[in-house]
């Protein structure tokens, strides 16, 4: 049963709406306790970063999400919630992450190293490279999904990097991930195919680790 943390900044009727169509069971909730009787944590997310991480720490969401990653059943963060994984952030002003993966939120500049200028927000569909191996990408071969954002990863641990997408001269964090801990920087339930696959095998690990139990 996949746990989605509700802490009222997540799109959750997309991602729920996905996992009913895979089958895959879940439950919604902003209690902590219940949340940690989940056999898989998902983290949505949609807007600022400092909003969404005072919510979490008011709430002992914090606490609980990282406790949650301590135990090796897995977590995924998506969008937001991806960026939260992540030791800080610069959106409104420097603000912690919950630190499961070494690595910092900035914003795009708007303009490559050549002067040419982009739009930001980041805003449709871009094809991924895969760079790492990640249970994730069990039968995928590289394709589009779509993105929707104007802060991305810098990490300097290639390690983390599963999948990236370029965006002008930036080379976009898209899919991360290191032992139980995964995230999707695009919307994976908006990405077709390709995104309900990666959910698919999000679910699956959640199926397995139980089963090994």
């Amino acid at each position: 049963m996949i746990g989605i943390v509700d802490y009222g900044m997540g799109n959750l009727f997309s991602v729920s709406k996905a996992l009913e169509r895979l089958n895959a069971p879940y439950f919604i909730s902003q209690y902590k306790g219940n949340l940690m009787e989940a056999d898989a944590l998902l983290v949505p997310g949609v807007g600022s970063f400092r909003d969404a991480m005072k919510v979490l720490d008011r709430t002992g969401l914090t606490e609980m999400i990282q406790a949650f990653a301590t135990t090796g059943k897995p977590v995924l963060g998506i969008c937001l919630g991806m960026q939260l994984l992540f030791e800080e952030s610069t959106e409104n002003g420097l603000t912690k992450g919950l630190n499961l993966l070494p690595g910092k939120v900035e914003r795009f500049t708007g303009q490559t190293a050549e002067g040419e200028a982009y739009k930001v927000p980041h805003m449709g569909w871009n094809k991924l490279r895969f760079t790492g191996d990640s249970p994730l990408l069990a039968s995928l071969d590289e394709d589009y999904v779509y993105f929707v954002h104007s802060y991305y990863v810098k990490t300097n641990d290639p390690g983390v990097l599963v999948a990236v997408g370029d965006y002008y001269d930036v080379e976009v964090p898209a899919i991360v991930g290191r032992n139980n801990i995964f995230g999707m920087q695009f919307h994976p339930e908006k990405s077709s195919d390709m995104g309900m696959t990666l959910l698919r095998n999000f679910a699956n690990l959640a199926t397995e680790r139980k089963t090994d139990q």
